[in-house]
């Protein structure tokens, strides 16, 4: 994994509907490959050379994170705001974010809280918050200030503040957005690993980068229907679960491998895929784990029922305090995806396929 790439997918800006410089981004990294996007920001990158009537395999991220946008500018200066996907409200306040104007320009701004000096004994305990009330100050003093100096505008898209960076000596990233930048990062290294091998291929590799996805998992309505794959990887970065769970019942630990994801509130995975995977895993040595999502969903969901329905393969890098500014994986997991993934592709042939797509049940 090329973690300089990840980072800089890792620091775009991305908020739902505003994927632009992540694509950007991305694309740069694929210059060996066929290249387009299209008119919702889904971004679509083909591996050259394969035969046209082979089967195709969709690999699949999001690019969006979550953010927020300007909902109103008060007459005092501040900015309300909304939320671009799902983000838990006390996990918001006293942060900072950086807002993107109409003409391009990025604007820092400190998410209120309100000072303790200035609570009474009710509102010192209380965890109760409401989106309406929060608010996010840029250091304007008035909505003219705000409009004028500033730049800044109703509609304009924000996103957190925060720098990528990468512990070397412990193998653990650090930056935003690891839902979904590490599942993009992961795309690319992929079909990195099978490049020289293209002709040899069994299937028609394209990554599929998919927009909107912290929305309603948008993008991928789209894409599925653009690729129309025969079998799908979707890589995500999965809530790690290490800290809330005992080392038994996690599922999602840091440093232990990529997550083969069963089943959670979007789709119930494809055993016979599953199993295959599995057996690969083993028999390459590759750190994973199972699990079942009692919440949660990827774009395995609206993939999985596209067409005549697709066989979807769901594989995570188990990521800490997704959904909120600041995150940790590791590097070792990222590579355990991306190993596996590659390896899946490049075992596939006919009865494997007609086995996974359950063609040999009748």
């Amino acid at each position: 994994m090329d973690i300089q790439m990840f980072g800089q997918i890792s620091d775009a800006f991305g908020p739902s509907g505003f994927e632009e410089d992540v694509i950007r981004t991305i694309a740069g990294y694929c210059k060996k490959y066929q290249v387009e996007n299209d008119a919702m920001n889904n971004l679509y990158v083909r591996m050259p050379g394969a035969k046209e009537d082979s089967p195709v395999i969709q690999l699949d991220a999001h690019t969006d994170e979550c953010g927020f946008m300007v909902q109103t500018i008060h007459d005092n200066g501040v900015l309300g705001i909304i939320m671009l996907g799902g983000f838990i409200i006390t996990n918001i306040p006293a942060h900072t974010v950086l807002i993107r104007t109409k003409r391009g320009k990025r604007v820092r701004g400190i998410i209120t809280s309100k000072p303790i000096h200035f609570m009474n004994s009710k509102e010192r305990t209380s965890q109760e918050l409401d989106i309406e009330r929060i608010y996010v100050d840029i250091g304007a003093t008035s909505r003219k200030e705000v409009e004028e100096v500033f730049g800044v505008s109703v509609g304009d898209p924000m996103m957190p503040d925060v720098s990528f960076s990468y512990d070397e000596d412990h193998g653990i990233c650090f930056g935003k957005a690891f839902d979904n930048r590490a599942g993009c990062a992961c795309i690319v290294d992929t079909m990195d690993q099978l490049y020289e091998e293209r002709d040899r291929l069994p299937v028609q590799v394209v990554g599929a980068f998919a927009a909107q996805e912290e929305v309603g998992t948008r993008g991928a309505m789209v894409t599925a229907q653009v690729v129309k794959p025969d079998l799908a990887i979707v890589f995500e970065g999965s809530p790690s679960d290490d800290f809330y769970f005992s080392a038994s019942q996690a599922q999602g630990r840091m440093k232990s491998g990529v997550q083969i994801r069963r089943m959670d509130n979007s789709y119930i995975s494809n055993p016979v895929f599953i199993d295959y995977a599995i057996e690969l895993a083993k028999k390459l040595g590759i750190p994973y784990q199972e699990a079942v999502r009692r919440g949660g969903s990827t774009n395995a969901g609206k993939i999985s029922v596209t067409g005549k329905a697709v066989p979807v393969l769901v594989l995570g890098v188990p990521s800490r305090y997704v959904h909120t500014h600041y995150n940790f994986c590791a590097k070792d997991d990222l590579e355990a995806a991306t190993k596996l993934a590659a390896q899946v592709i490049r075992e596939l042939d006919k009865e494997k396929l007609q086995r996974i797509c359950r063609q040999d049940i009748l």
